[in-house]
């Protein structure tokens, strides 16, 4: 893989940070919310979120 310049570096972490923000933000939600529908839909959401982030910092190594 290419070495990755100081903006892709940057765009990376503000990234990362974004979707590891969602997923905390969505499991709160989860656990707030009084529809069972409503909570698994957050908690699908707060994992994507996580998996996105796991992707995003792949790309670190």
């Amino acid at each position: 893989m290419p070495n990755l310049t100081q903006l892709e570096l940057q765009n990376l972490r503000h990234l990362i940070g974004a979707h590891a923000t969602i997923a905390n933000k969505l499991d709160d939600f989860s656990k707030q919310c009084t529809d069972p529908e409503i909570c698994n839909i957050l908690k699908q959401d707060a994992n994507e979120a996580r998996m996105s982030k796991d992707k995003l910092m792949s790309f670190l190594k």
